[in-house]
């Protein structure tokens, strides 16, 4: 209920394409103050571990993971908006399917229009779904809604559901196994907050978030993992691109112990938080890096760009 809801820091995402962007759709009430941009001379935030466990010899090509770019349009957008943002998907050159997949994530009104517009090679996403059939439950959209669409993606686990609605890992891990059932792929989001990271626990939250989901799902094939700070998503903090790398390494070392070899092969791992066209370049070079999931950078033209970050793992 909202009037229990958790107090969580948000920011004012960048504006559309063509124009403004309306305000987030959290009140006020939900709101904390922004966290600024990090000041070029403040010190990296600490490692996930003191000691890495190994730096990836082989690259993400070379395992056969194709490089994967999600676009989360979250609780933003006009027709009007949407139109545009659709226009400047379609015009723009992107690398070809054989180097890229690409999905876009509009609200749930837009879904069938940006289906119906957009440029076929890119998919799109529903942002969430309901963890059974549907039925009684007001708000909620169904797996089975989505596959009657013809959506075939979905978003779960982002942490602003985690915070917000109070979605534990236990719940979500249950909603990508119904949706998985379901015929649904699924970008299952994890991720640390700032304070956990500064506690040196990233690797055991993350690790918790992903084994809610492999105790739940035996198949991995449709499943995309996306790593997500949360201290930098919308703050304007990235994660470095050494960062990055270890906590992707470890989370497939994870999933080599604790799955199976050939998922922590096969299995893509994302980066999520404040991903920019002038950041996604070096993120993609990382090995373990296997695309993004791109916040407010996927409403504006940049993210022709960062979908072409791809081409720096087929050079």
């Amino acid at each position: 209920p909202e009037a229990g809801r958790p107090h969580v820091a948000t920011s004012q995402p960048p504006p559309f394409i063509s124009s403004p962007l309306p305000p987030p759709c959290l009140s006020s009430s939900t709101r904390r103050k922004e966290t600024p941009p990090n000041p070029i001379s403040s010190p990296p935030l600490p490692s996930a571990r003191p000691n890495p466990i190994r730096s990836p010899p082989s690259s993400s090509v070379a395992m056969g993971r194709k490089f994967f770019v999600g676009g989360n349009w979250k609780c933003n957008g006009t027709v009007e908006q949407v139109e545009s943002i659709v226009n400047t998907l379609n015009a723009g050159q992107i690398a070809s399917t054989d180097v890229v997949e690409v999905v876009v994530s509009p609200p749930y009104v837009f879904l069938p229009t940006v289906k119906g517009k957009l440029r076929p090679e890119i998919q799109v996403a529903a942002q969430n779904c309901w963890v059974k059939k549907g039925g009684a439950f007001t708000g909620e959209v169904s797996a089975e809604m989505l596959v009657n669409l013809g959506v075939p993606w979905v978003i779960l686990g982002h942490s602003e559901r985690r915070s917000l609605m109070g979605e534990s890992s236990e719940f979500v891990g249950e909603k990508v196994a119904y949706a998985l059932a379901q015929g649904l792929k699924v970008i299952a989001c994890v991720g640390e907050t700032l304070e956990q990271r500064e506690a040196g626990s990233t690797m055991a939250v993350v690790a918790e978030q992903t084994k809610a989901i492999a105790d739940k799902i035996k198949d991995w094939t449709n499943v995309v993992v996306a790593y997500e700070p949360v201290w930098a998503i919308g703050t304007g903090k990235v994660a470095s691109p050494a960062q990055a790398q270890e906590v992707h390494a470890n989370l497939r070392d994870w999933l080599k112990t604790n799955v199976s070899p050939e998922v922590a092969e096969s299995t893509r791992i994302i980066y999520g938080g404040s991903v920019t066209g002038a950041s996604c370049k070096e993120l993609a070079a990382q090995p373990d890096v296997d695309g993004f999931l791109v916040g407010g950078a996927s409403l504006k033209p940049e993210f022709i760009d960062i979908i072409n970050a791809a081409t720096v793992k087929s050079a």
